[in-house]
């Protein structure tokens, strides 16, 4: 791996040719005679495109060897042409109704095709369909080919994640106008989804709002609990951008005076998670830094409550490579962006979460959240 992130020929663009090139040589790398990718993170990933997930086949063929090209049901052309796509130089193909495009796809590829990686995310009737029309060929993911270019952020790339980061903190900024007691968290979280979208995002991907109790469940989200005065309150979210870089953040907040207990909690937790952000540097592995932080919460003794990874990698997904877990042995580098999110829970009770966004640079690690970490008390 070298020490720093493959650049982009074109750094005004999100979505540069070269991506294409640099993602047929790491198939041709990894023994693949193409790449087929379907709508999702990787296709906008190397062509900018935000494709309909549809029942017609869409499609970008990149053959090892031959010019790329993009598949397209003819009543999306139009969008696929007007897409960051259309200036890439890459044929884009407009398939009609009566057409088999699988057949359309294996009558292009060479007859020699013997493996295929096919997109993570692609539909299993589709890779079926493929594996009908290309018998030969046995099938292998894609994302083994492509998450070593994704996890490396270009300049570029690190700039829409700051910006996405700022987004997500004007929204944390404002969480006194409607976090209190009387409301339930289901009134929060609609408040919390339109001040996503006012600050910045085209999409919202996520709101979290786990009051008392219910902060103990990482994943709990939404519910019409009524919060209560002394409530811990767990809040993580998260949108899109119109660039399709995705934010997430995760503060904790109380409703007036909590428990002493909770604010020890809290103290253990934010001294893990602060731990945590310093000691990014290249070359650390993940699984040291997942154990910089949980080494810290099980000498407090709250090992057994802390029951989920560090962190995921963040993109043009919330959710993608790498992951900072314990027994993941790959290095950290400059341009891998992801997140920092130690827990701590007690069933039943209450819970806390802090989560920071941070990306590795050659000097150690960018911290994009910037709101306060410290436990939030409001009226």
């Amino acid at each position: 791996m070298s020490a720093t992130p493959p650049p982009d020929d074109d750094h005004t663009n999100l979505y540069p040719p070269d991506r294409l090139h640099r993602a047929r040589q790491a198939a041709a790398r990894a023994g693949l005679d193409a790449l087929l990718i379907s709508p999702g993170a990787d296709l906008r990933y190397l062509t900018g495109y935000d494709a309909l997930p549809l029942e017609r086949l869409t499609c970008l063929v990149l053959p090892a060897e031959g010019d790329p090209f993009l598949l397209v049901p003819a009543l999306e052309e139009p969008a696929a042409r007007a897409s960051p796509a259309g200036d890439l130089g890459i044929e884009i193909t407009g398939w009609d109704e009566t057409d088999d495009p699988y057949a359309l796809v294996a009558a292009r590829l060479p007859a020699r095709t013997a493996r295929v990686g096919v997109d993570n995310r692609m539909w299993a009737e589709k890779v079926l369909a493929f594996r009908a029309v290309l018998p030969g060929a046995g099938q292998e993911l894609a994302g083994e080919v492509l998450n070593g270019l994704r996890m490396r952020k270009t300049a570029r790339e690190a700039a829409a994640l700051r910006r996405a980061g700022a987004a997500i903190d004007r929204v944390h900024a404002r969480m006194g106008e409607w976090l209190r007691a009387g409301r339930t968290e289901r009134e929060v979280g609609r408040d919390i989804a339109d001040a996503i979208i006012a600050e910045g995002h085209v999409r919202v991907d996520f709101v979290i709002v786990g009051s008392g109790p219910n902060s103990a469940s990482p994943h709990h989200e939404l519910s019409d609990r009524v919060i209560r005065p002394g409530d811990p309150v767990v809040v993580d979210i998260g949108g899109t951008t119109l660039d399709g870089y995705c934010s997430d953040s995760t503060r904790v907040y109380a409703v007036g005076e909590p428990p002493a207990e909770f604010r020890r909690l809290h103290e253990v937790l934010l001294t893990a998670q602060r731990a945590q952000t310093d000691a990014v540097r290249p070359g650390l592995t993940a699984a040291q830094l997942d154990a910089v932080g949980r080494d810290i919460i099980t000498a407090a003794g709250h090992g057994t409550h802390f029951i989920h990874r560090t962190g995921h990698g963040i993109g043009l997904e919330s959710h993608e490579e790498p992951y900072i877990v314990t027994g993941n042995p790959l290095p950290l580098a400059p341009g891998m962006a992801f997140s920092v999110e130690p827990g701590i829970y007690l069933p039943g009770r209450y819970g806390a979460r802090i989560e920071d966004i941070v990306i590795c640079t050659e000097e150690g690690g960018e911290r994009l959240n910037r709101t306060p970490r410290d436990l939030v008390v409001l009226p």
